[in-house]
């Protein structure tokens, strides 16, 4: 059986261990209360809410170690200034090509978009499409893309931030995950509907798969208003708690 390791640092970043590499996902690793809050949000709590589970030297360390890194899209709660700061310059970044550009003006030299699919290192990386928000708000959040990392006979499908929609669908369809790890939250501006998956979105995933899902994406930046203790709730009260979980962050775990 190949194993995938997975640890929810905080947010949407995770570090993920496939075939010995390393992968950094969505770092985002200011300092709490380092960042201006989201605008037009109904608090203006400064962001990061909480602070990573890891002292200074630890993610030293881990920057130091990791293989690669992927960026789902480049909004400062998933690419940050301290991120763009500390990792290594000659790190491999994959991300959507829309974003390549932007990388690579920040001193980035190995950029590797994915248009659909990439290998590396044995793991087939295919880029999905999601949709940020609905109307005019989905409009100028702009293109974001989700992942599926296959290998072996795991296929571990990260949403990105996305809403429940026809992308995932197509994208659950298509690659039939064997694990999804979806960015909740019910983020919201105080006009518009829901930007990220809410509780309700995160049910829809259950009923369309059978595959396991980890919630992440939640109590760190200030516009997202459902918690833990909400899809925890809601989990129970559904009878999911075999299929959904809520890790918490520094929480490990492998498929």
């Amino acid at each position: 059986m190949s194993t995938i390791t997975i640890q929810l640092l905080r947010h949407a970043t995770l570090l993920l261990s496939i075939n010995n590499q390393r992968i950094l996902v969505d770092p985002m690793l200011s300092k709490r209360a380092a960042m201006d809050p989201v605008p037009m949000a109904a608090n203006e709590d400064r962001i990061p809410l909480v602070d990573l589970p890891l002292s200074d030297t630890e993610l030293a360390t881990l920057l130091n170690d990791i293989d690669a890194v992927i960026i789902t899209h480049t909004h400062r709660d998933h690419w940050d200034a301290a991120a763009q700061e500390k990792i290594a310059k000659d790190k491999i970044i994959f991300c959507q090509p829309i974003d390549v550009a932007l990388i690579q003006s920040q001193g980035f030299t190995r950029v590797q978009p994915i248009e659909s699919n990439f290998i590396w290192n044995d793991i087939s990386i295919h880029r999905t499409n999601g949709q940020h928000g609905t109307g005019e708000i989905g409009q100028k959040m702009g293109t974001v893309s989700g992942f599926v990392l296959t290998y072996g006979e795991q296929r571990l499908y990260l949403t990105g931030d996305t809403i429940w929609c026809s992308d995932v669908e197509d994208a659950i369809t298509t690659h039939l995950p064997t694990h999804i790890i979806v960015n909740g939250g019910g983020a919201q501006f105080v006009q518009g509907d829901p930007i990220t998956m809410t509780i309700n979105d995160v049910l829809a995933v259950a009923q369309f798969t059978e595959a396991p899902i980890q919630v992440v994406h939640l109590e760190t930046v200030n516009h997202c208003y459902q918690r833990r203790p909400d899809f925890k709730a809601a989990i129970e009260a559904n009878n999911l708690q075999a299929q959904i979980s809520v890790p918490d962050d520094g929480a490990s775990w492998s498929l």
